[in-house]
């Protein structure tokens, strides 16, 4: 099967081997700390949050608490009939 020519012009792999990264890159070695240790992706996202998981695990605990453990006493809005 044949490519079908492109009526542009523009050809992708010229510009991926014209853009490519350099053979021999003299800044890779200085910026190399910004992507290791505790510069990571996963490592900047876990404290972007720091209550989060403290929050969210206590406001669980709260809603097992008050599903279990408070009675409803069937007096809820819209109960109450104004007796005269």
């Amino acid at each position: 099967m044949t490519q079908k020519p492109n009526i542009s012009g523009f050809d992708i792999r010229k510009l991926q081997a014209a853009t490519g990264r350099p053979p021999y890159d003299p800044w890779r070695r200085v910026e190399a700390w910004r992507y290791t240790g505790p510069f990571t992706r996963a490592n900047r996202l876990k404290g972007s949050f720091p209550g989060l998981y403290v929050g969210t695990g206590a406001f669980l605990i709260y809603l097992a608490y008050e599903q279990l453990f408070l009675k409803k006493d069937g007096h809820g809005h819209g109960s109450h009939r104004s007796e005269h």
